[in-house]
């Protein structure tokens, strides 16, 4: 083969190579964006349960060791209703000052049936998740929470964060005592909820709130609980 031949082919063999990767590069952000638009409607939520409400109090406890096992999409549509679910017109299912609910809730599922791992937001009104972000980021939050070992451990991760200038509108310097008595409120709904499912939780207020932030694509939003949940 002749030096100009040898030239030619290598050249064109980088140009099909590079054409390769921009090929991989096109289709992945392709199914990304496919990925990130489509929002995933959740099963409906049951209002009436085999616990009574006073078992549920009774039970409640935190759980911080978990069993290695995958929680369903019914389990979770089921947290997400309790957290901040419309129940009546467009009322939810936590108390909020002056029902203006400045809470959003976000999911990270890392070992959830039938449901990609990522981070999602909840949306109320529609019932539905919304994709944020693909992958597995249950790492960054171990690191984010002072490496607690319940993070870790987790099937599903449910973060509440608040805005606290929806509140602070109406309810001026009040406004973040009233934020953090809602983010109270659907915490417990979270850990009720959780127990009526067999499924076991643990509300983690020590983290990062920078970090946090970052992984979750935060703007105004500030976080405020997280809780980690397994079936127990």
């Amino acid at each position: 083969m002749s030096v100009f031949t040898q030239k030619t082919f290598l050249f064109l063999s980088f140009i099909v190579i590079l054409l390769v990767v921009i090929m991989f590069f096109v289709l992945g952000q392709e199914n990304n964006n496919n990925y990130m638009e489509n929002n995933i409607k959740l099963p409906e939520p049951s209002t009436e349960g085999e616990v009574s409400l006073e078992e549920a109090i009774s039970k409640r406890r935190s759980v911080r060791s978990y069993k290695e096992e995958p929680l369903n999409i019914r389990e979770l549509s089921q947290i997400l209703w309790a957290s901040q679910g419309i129940t009546n017109s467009d009322l939810r299912a936590a108390p909020s000052a002056g029902a203006l609910y400045p809470l959003s809730i976000y999911v990270v599922a890392e070992n959830v049936e039938n449901l990609t791992s990522g981070i999602y937001q909840y949306l109320v009104q529609e019932h539905r998740l919304k994709p944020i972000k693909k992958g597995s980021f249950k790492d960054e939050l171990y690191q984010s929470a002072l490496r607690q070992s319940s993070i870790k451990e987790s099937s599903l991760i449910v973060i509440i964060t608040g805005d606290y200038d929806i509140t602070e509108k109406v309810y001026g310097e009040r406004a973040k005592r009233y934020v953090h008595m809602e983010a109270g409120h659907v915490g417990q709904n979270i850990y009720l909820q959780a127990e009526t499912l067999g499924l076991g939780t643990v509300a983690i207020g020590a983290f990062n709130d920078e970090e946090i932030k970052e992984t979750i694509a935060l703007e105004k939003e500030v976080p405020l609980y997280i809780f980690p949940i397994v079936r127990k």
